[in-house]
């Protein structure tokens, strides 16, 4: 039976679809001849595309039998043992020579018909293309052996029989049981696999590794590896290391950190910022200069895993968490902190939640961990990842509510964070704790004229606004008051000229009284009109 397209929540799958998808993402697709922005694979520069607008092969769209005839006389074979399974025709090609690897994520659009010409899906109708991680099981066995065979920019034609696209079952209401389906495909854009949250180590796999087991924290691993710098080689050996400690090696630590990542017999490209190459420094015997970014090309030939915490009992915890600790300590000192913070974190994920078979056991494991803990925040000072500070210290705060040192550093990183009131309070604590403590004297001391520079720059900025408040109200007083007065001119003049109107009105009838005649209401009007 084929792979589905995996279900999502009713609520994000359009009424007309019939592939729901785990997520909808990227821009709203673009509407045919428009221009597209795609973006490239990351270390490759991106550009813009003109859209290709995706118009089927009318002598496709016939009965099952012909138009399978037809596609296959045209296309190629992409199944890996020739089944016929997942017939192409290019009905327009890419314009770049590199296919996109297995796990990179890709963006494309589509339209699925079945044999007879009827449309059961279209992402251009609702405006929005669909990306997935590409050979990782995540859409249609169809579609991820097609879209590897695809270049940026590329349309095509996929016949795909059952049992690469919806099998026996079919789709109610949409698709037949055991239908061959049809779908044309346009690839926009396709990048590598981050592995990390920065975006500090992509991934692109070039040979897709055995099974489903990866090294861990600790495990043995044998690979080849070979590093280039703008294309330059600079490394090409065969290596072996204990995952965690593979700067031992000489092996960088974007390359450790990829290690969990990977299955045996993977061939994979790792794209190396700084942070995970040779940072600041670079490599003096590698001719690499500082900040420099890397590549490498990692194939994991072999591993052996280190046992895992449930693996363990107690005694054996215990028994290597001494050696852990030291190795961490002596990443430390180098300035080498992520090394050193593997190292920590594990010790705590074996005996943050044991207790021990006796008082004096369960206080040995309280001091690895408080240790632990107190490292991983010292550690985390030097990276300048302050939130992860105040995390750590707050465990050992609950292990130990008076510790000193948990109270300091997390005054540092609170001070970090311009969080003067909270990181006071953190040094007034540890002067309660050791009256002694001069550099967190000191610390109060920089602490109090940071509170007070704050205040004077509120000071500034409420005065300004308020001064602006004050002009703008200046400006509306003026303006009310031209209003006033020209309101009150304008009534000003009525009032007079009405006045003007009853004096004149008095002195005609005071004329009249003298023996004027009265002037004729109708004939001389105009004449006698006060002008």
């Amino acid at each position: 039976m084929g792979r589905a397209l995996p279900d999502a929540p009713p609520r994000d799958r359009p009424e007309h679809s019939l592939s729901a998808h785990p997520r909808r993402t990227g821009a709203a697709g673009p509407a045919g001849g428009e221009d597209v922005f795609v973006s490239a694979p990351r270390g490759h520069s991106c550009c813009l595309m003109p859209s290709v607008k995706m118009t089927t092969d009318q002598d496709l769209l016939m009965d099952g039998p012909a138009a399978t005839s037809v596609i296959a006389a045209k296309g190629i074979d992409l199944t890996p043992n020739k089944d016929q399974g997942v017939i192409k025709v290019v009905q327009c090609p890419g314009f770049d020579v590199e296919r996109p690897m297995i796990g990179d994520r890709v963006t494309v659009h589509y339209t699925g018909r079945l044999l007879t010409g009827k449309k059961f899906d279209c992402s251009r109708e609702r405006k929005e293309p669909f990306s997935f991680n590409a050979g990782k099981g995540q859409v249609l066995k169809s579609w991820d052996i097609g879209v590897l065979s695809m270049q940026r920019g590329e349309v095509c034609t996929l016949l795909c029989k059952p049992e690469y696209a919806y099998g026996s079952a079919g789709n109610p209401d949409k698709i037949p049981p055991n239908a061959s389906v049809v779908f044309e495909m346009e690839l926009l854009s396709f990048e590598g696999e981050s592995l990390t949250d920065d975006g500090g180590v992509v991934r692109r796999i070039k040979i897709k590794g055995e099974g489903y087991s990866q090294p861990n924290d600790g495990a043995s691993v044998d690979v080849y590896l070979e590093g280039r710098c703008d294309g330059r080689l600079f490394d090409s050996r065969n290596v072996s290391f204990i995952v965690g400690e593979a700067e031992d090696k000489g092996v960088p630590l974007g390359v450790d950190r990829a290690m969990d990542k990977m299955q045996k017999g993977e061939c994979c490209l790792l794209y190396l910022k700084p942070k995970y190459g040779f940072g600041s420094k670079g490599k003096a015997e590698y001719k690499i200069g500082p900040d420099r970014d890397i590549v490498y090309e990692v194939t994991l030939k072999d591993f052996r895993r280190a046992k895992e915490s449930w693996e363990m009992d107690i005694y054996e915890k215990v028994n290597l968490a001494p050696g852990v600790k030291n190795k961490g300590n002596q990443y430390f000192k180098t300035g080498q902190y992520h090394q050193a913070v593997i190292q920590y974190q594990r010790i705590i994920s074996w005996l943050e939640m044991e207790c021990g078979t006796g008082i004096e056991q369960h206080q040995r494991i309280q001091e690895f961990v408080l240790t632990a803990h107190l490292n991983l925040a010292l550690c985390f000072l030097r990276l300048k990842d302050f939130s992860h500070v105040v995390d750590n210290c707050n465990k050992v705060l609950e292990l130990d509510e008076n510790n000193e040192k948990a109270f300091y550093r997390r005054g540092e990183a609170r001070l970090y964070r311009n969080e003067f009131g909270l990181a006071k309070e953190d040094f007034q604590k540890v002067l309660q704790v050791n009256p002694a403590n001069q550099a967190a004297r000191t610390q109060i001391l920089i602490c109090q004229n940071k509170i007070k520079e704050h205040h004077e720059q509120d000071k500034k900025i409420y005065a300004n606004m308020f001064q602006k408040f004050a002009e703008q109200d200046a400006k509306t007083g003026k303006t009310k008051r031209r209003r006033d007065d020209i309101v009150r001119t304008t009534v000003n003049g009525e009032l007079g000229i009405k006045r003007r109107r009853r004096s004149q009105d008095a002195n005609v009838a005071l004329t009249f009284k003298k023996g004027e005649e009265k002037p004729s209401c109708h004939g001389n009007r105009g004449r006698n009109e006060v002008q």
